[in-house]
């Protein structure tokens, strides 16, 4: 049976940045709309059945009441705690199910738990975060046709590898040259930054000032966050396929000043001192002098205690991401969409 699953974040777009810098509030309703459009769009291009994570507001629910649909849609079978962690065993779940797609609702953070659990099942992400660097600004109907050809098998080739960065934690009896093999004790889609602060605290980092070490899986102009620091300092000049360390210092010291929009309307200038082109596979190790937090997709999630070392990696075979434009491209040039 042809299945997809939807993942929706109904606390994507509403982090503290709505507060710090000029981040839009990201409505629920309309995450609702976006579920049904997307539905919509599965069942018009054969999927049999989907699953919807639940979630504390009910995206899901909502989504399918009142809906006429002549396909199985359902709340996925699982106990929700309304953490985030459900967005990881939704994942988990699904990969363990076959799903032929997963489509998720949210920003980097959101598809970033969604990587570390869906294996190798293809991602379509909508945009409905903060930083939205990975997933896609895409109308929901288009969105849906595209998950749902990827799931019936008609657009294999339109399925892409996005890169990662590989994060692992180094001590005395882990050296860097014994994770070769191993699985990374975390990861990050587009950024992973050392920021000098104690505690996780809010989560949401904003100010770039207190980083010290930044690692970018892509520099592209034109992005929001973090990864815009990279964008800007390399001004176009940055390699394909290969990912960026930057180390930052004070503003005022010897380096060179890169202004760049790291969130929502929020400008700042930091001071690049040194930085590295990633090849694939290249690694990154980083010594925190004092207590620091390890930040991953513009959140913080691990603190780390003074002279403790880190290993990052950018890795070229990170989740598989539908291009939703290719896979429609290629069902109608079969002439799926001919038929009566």
């Amino acid at each position: 049976m042809v299945t997809v699953g939807i993942i929706a974040n109904p606390a994507s777009g509403k982090d503290i940045r709505r507060l710090v810098a000029h981040g839009s509030v990201f409505d629920n309703e309309e995450k609702v709309s976006i579920v049904r459009r997307v539905l919509l769009g599965l069942e018009a291009v054969g999927v049999q059945r989907v699953w919807i994570m639940p979630d504390r507001f009910g995206i899901g629910l909502k989504a399918l009441d009142n809906l006429p649909l002549t396909i199985e849609a359902t709340l996925l079978d699982m106990p929700a705690w309304f953490t985030p962690d459900d967005t990881l065993r939704a994942a988990r779940y699904m990969a363990e199910h076959c799903v032929g797609c997963i489509v998720t609702l949210g920003g980097d953070g959101t598809n970033r738990l969604v990587a570390k659990g869906c294996g190798d099942v293809p991602l379509m992400p909508i945009s409905t975060g903060t930083n939205n660097v990975f997933p896609l600004m895409i109308e929901a109907t288009t969105a849906g046709l595209a998950a749902g050809i990827v799931a019936c098998g008609r657009a294999d080739d339109a399925i892409i590898r996005a890169p990662r960065i590989d994060v692992y934690r180094l001590s005395a009896q882990r050296t860097g040259e014994q994770i070769n093999g191993t699985p990374p004790d975390d990861i990050a889609l587009v950024d992973a930054a050392v920021y000098d602060e104690r505690f996780v605290a809010a989560r949401a980092i904003w100010d770039s000032t207190r980083i010290t070490d930044l690692v970018l899986t892509r520099a592209e102009p034109g992005n929001i966050g973090l990864s815009s620091i990279g964008a800007h300092f390399l001004a176009g000049n940055y390699p394909v396929g290969h990912g960026l360390y930057l180390r930052l210092a004070t503003v005022g010291t010897v380096g060179t000043p890169v202004r760049a929009p790291v969130a929502p309307g929020l400008m700042q200038t930091v001071c690049v001192s040194a930085y590295q082109i990633l090849p694939p596979d290249a690694t990154v190790t980083v010594c925190c002098e004092r207590p620091t937090v390890l930040a991953f997709d513009g959140e913080r999630e691990l603190e780390l205690h003074a002279g403790e070392s880190v290993l990052l990696r950018f890795n070229p075979h990170g989740p598989r991401v539908v291009d939703p434009r290719r896979a429609i491209a290629l069902a109608a040039g079969t002439g799926f969409f001919k038929h009566v």
